[in-house]
């Protein structure tokens, strides 16, 4: 065994502590050769044949619980898809560092955050006290609930992997030279970062992925941190300011007690409930946009991870120059 060999193995242990699987060949191989193939389709096409039949069997026992059907499909189809790309694709991985480092730096998200939540709040809460908003969210069936908020996280998701590629392609662009050693100081790549003398052109396509995908788990949490705030806020603010009767005169229907799956009365009707989500939901997606589109912000939170990627970028040279030595 050569000292690169070592060394290797380090920074390859380095690049799964920091939820970059895709960074070591190998397993970058592995997971290309399986989307690349006809077996992602038969794993795909199981786990939607799985997903209906458990909703449809759910659905007949519970005749008149259709809706409990369509959401249980729901819930076997992400428990299964989330397990696929938590196993083979490695994501867990890359989902763990995000959280991780979410929860680490909280001090520094909300200076962040207080930038957008008073415009958001002044918005929000408009609506939140919109008769025609509580006619469309409260009188919802629940699944279409639950198909809307899924839509506003889809299109979050969406503006999001538009926007971040962008991102990883200029850390790139700066990650070169001397760059290169400054940038691996503090990894196992630091000493042998000296010996570089050339910098690959650019990241190969699934460690490029990779990157885009912790920064998509990054700021998926952190919105959804806001969301969940936001929920209680109209909860609470519901609850003491809008009583059942206007709540009544609003939506034409007379309030109902929240369905509860634990035995006990819930202080909150189902109508308060399905308006907050709902809104919540969406000012998950405006906060999404925001972040997005808002050069300050942008530069402020990529301020915070721009280092961590600069360090994964200059790492990867590293390792692919190991790789190479003879």
């Amino acid at each position: 065994m050569t000292p690169h060999d070592g060394t290797a193995r380090e920074i390859e242990a380095w690049f799964d502590d920091h939820g970059l699987p895709y960074f070591t060949g190998d397993h970058a191989d592995t997971v290309e050769g399986w989307l690349s193939s006809k077996r992602i389709v038969a794993v795909i096409a199981l786990i939607v044949v799985a997903s209906v039949a458990s909703g449809v069997v759910v659905g007949a026992a519970l005749a008149d619980r259709g809706s409990l059907g369509t959401a249980v499909g729901v819930l076997v189809f992400l428990a299964l898809l989330g397990l696929f790309a938590g196993r083979l694709l490695r994501m867990g991985t890359m989902l763990r560092w995000a959280v991780r480092r979410t929860f680490g730096s909280l001090g520094l998200m909300f200076p962040l955050l207080t930038r957008a939540l008073p415009l958001l709040l002044l918005a929000v809460t408009f609506l939140f006290i919109n008769a025609e908003v509580w006619q469309v969210a409260a009188l919802m069936s629940r699944h279409v609930l639950w198909i809307a908020v899924a839509f506003f996280a889809v299109i979050a998701a969406v503006f999001l992997l538009v926007r971040l590629p962008e991102e990883v392609r200029e850390v790139e662009r700066e990650v070169v030279g001397e760059r290169v050693a400054e940038c691996s100081v503090g990894t196992p790549a630091a000493e042998a970062a000296r010996l570089v003398t050339s910098v690959p052109p650019d990241l190969p396509r699934f460690a490029r992925a990779n990157l885009v995908l912790v920064l998509l788990f990054n700021q998926a949490i952190q919105v959804l941190l806001l969301s969940l705030g936001l929920f209680v806020f109209f909860v609470v603010f519901g609850s003491l300011t809008i009583p059942d009767s206007t709540v009544t005169a609003w939506t034409g229907e007379p309030v109902t007690d929240l369905p509860s799956w634990i035995g006990r009365h819930i202080p909150v009707t189902n109508e308060l409930w399905q308006v907050s989500l709902f809104l919540s939901a969406f000012a998950g997606l405006y906060f999404t946009v925001y972040a997005v589109t808002d050069e300050t912000y942008r530069s402020q939170f990529f301020a915070g991870v721009s280092t961590e990627l600069e360090q994964a970028v200059a790492v990867n040279a590293v390792y692919v120059s190991l790789s190479r030595a003879p």
